[in-house]
């Protein structure tokens, strides 16, 4: 009897596995490139793109390799639009009445499988370096889930830049030395951008036809769309950028929207690398002498605990969890958002970024956009559906936590103990943002005085019942008592004002 084998677009792996589990000589691939898919939320054209061609590259791996894949483009004129309608297709077409797939790294699709008239086989994604039952292990019976305990659980678990059994270099962290600002004398070395082949050029015209209006630059596209091309990003990365990427993984410039960093989430997420390779390659690097131990610590840091926790926290939870909003926060995201004119210039160009490239790094998305959504009162949900839709390496299980949890701290405090928000300040030092702005990250309050400084302290009263007690957040209030009553009032004036002006479509 034939089964069916389903390979998503995010599970582009040799030995994911659904294939593990599969009969060469019997079974068939599904893979399809679906309306529901590509259309769920407004996807950036580059991340579209990019999937479909490795999708179509890997089915032909497949084929190569000699596995049957039947394999659905977005244009065939049968295609059902949907996987389960893809499926259900196929099931008709061969008589098959069984699938096989690998777990879905969303809720949604999960649910959508689990209604199909067909038997059903749903095995681990054990591409992760950390089960479901291992983060659910760890997590239970504990106050507070913090990502730096089960980082280090993992380090232990994997070895990873382990001295026995204790951290190299005697620290678990060195956050505290990768914070150094940028600036325009820094020699960073240029992205390795990858040529489109005749596959690649095919979906982009598809693209273009198709996803022409979503927001996003389609081209130029230089990325990688193989396992040959995102080991070359790779290697490039750990030669030539990891050595500073620790220094300045914080910082931000207009005239650089790369600097050291490595680029490749996109293509962990997909499947084109595998995370505990990455890190064990990062730390062959350290330990050839190759890059130092904050650099090589802060890059593993990212994989083997954050993007590792952010999972466990997304299935933990359950599929509730990217709709919830502690903080009541009820404001619609304004346009700029999407591209309208702002005089904020942080905004202008992590948008305009985002826009053209698919992708900004972490500090970019977790203090300017998710900053200024926060302290802004911006419906999370909202938010999460933005992120999920312009960059590159978003999906839900990964995203919704960094946005839902660790961005508008909307979960009450699960991924962090505060939230994560600033007054213009931190952003002037770690960035040249603030030099060309027309506003001034010096001024408090007036005409000209930068919107994160009146809307960072109008975010804390509003909600100073609930942090007023958090011993992270004690000294902000304390410095808020003891500013002149007179000015406290004309903080939260303005601070109204300009939200009413956003509100009211104006140029902000």
């Amino acid at each position: 009897m034939v089964r069916l084998i389903l390979v998503l677009g995010d599970q582009l792996t040799p030995s994911v596995a659904a294939l593990k589990a599969a009969d060469k000589a019997s079974d068939r691939v599904v893979m399809a490139e679906v309306a529901d898919e590509a259309g769920y939320v407004p996807h950036h054209p580059k991340k579209i793109a990019l999937i479909f061609a490795a999708m179509r590259k890997f089915a032909a791996a497949l084929r190569e390799d000699g596995w049957t894949v039947d394999y659905s483009r977005l244009d065939d004129d049968d295609n059902a639009g949907s996987i389960p309608g893809e499926l259900l297709r196929r099931a008709d077409q061969h008589g098959a009445s069984e699938v096989i797939t690998t777990r879905p790294g969303e809720w949604r699709l999960i649910d959508a499988l689990e209604e199909l008239p067909l038997d059903l086989t749903m095995l681990e994604d054990d591409r992760f370096i950390a089960s479901h039952k291992a983060f659910d292990d760890w997590a239970e019976g504990r106050k507070a889930l913090r990502m730096e305990y089960f980082y280090r659980e993992m380090r232990r678990k994997t070895g990873l830049l382990m001295d026995g059994d204790e951290p190299d270099g005697g620290q678990w962290n060195y956050d505290h030395e990768n914070r150094k600002p940028a600036s325009d004398d820094l020699f960073a070395p240029e992205p390795v951008r990858v040529e489109p082949d005749e596959t690649v050029q095919e979906v982009l015209a598809l693209v273009a036809d198709r996803f022409g209006d979503n927001f996003g630059r389609l081209e130029p596209f230089a990325f990688a769309t193989d396992r040959q091309g995102a080991q070359k990003v790779l290697r490039h990365f750990i030669k030539n950028a990891l050595p500073c990427f620790g220094d300045y993984q914080d910082a931000m410039l207009a005239g650089n929207r790369f600097l050291y960093h490595s680029l490749i989430s996109a293509y962990l997420n997909i499947g084109l690398l595998d995370p505990l390779e990455v890190c064990k390659r990062v730390e062959k690097a350290y330990r050839d002498g190759d890059a130092p131990l904050n650099a090589a610590e802060g890059f593993i840091r990212q994989i083997l605990g954050w993007r590792e926790f952010m999972r466990g926290i997304y299935f933990r939870e359950g599929r509730d969890y990217p709709r919830r909003n502690r903080l009541n926060h009820q404001r619609g995201l304004p346009p700029l958002y999407w591209g309208a004119e702002t005089k904020m210039n942080c905004l202008r160009h992590a948008i305009a970024q985002t826009r053209d490239e698919a992708y900004a790094h972490h500090i970019q998305r977790l203090m300017i956009t998710g900053n200024f959504a926060l302290i802004a009162g911006i419906n999370p949900a909202e938010v999460h559906e933005w992120y999920l839709s312009v960059y590159i390496d978003a999906f839900e299980w990964v995203e919704a936590p960094n946005t839902v949890g660790m961005s508008q701290f909307a979960d009450g405090g699960i991924v962090g103990s505060k939230p994560y928000v600033s007054s213009g300040n931190y952003i002037d030092r770690m960035s040249d943002y603030c030099s060309d702005c027309a506003y001034s990250v010096k001024a408090k309050t007036g005409d000209k005085a930068c919107p994160f400084n009146l809307l960072y302290w109008a975010f804390l009263i509003r909600h100073r019942e609930r942090f007023e007690g958090n011993p992270r957040m004690a000294q902000m209030y304390r410095t808020w008592e003891r500013m002149d009553e007179k000015r406290r009032a004309t903080v939260l004036d303005e601070a109204e004002a300009f939200l009413e002006r956003m509100s009211r479509g104006e140029t902000v």
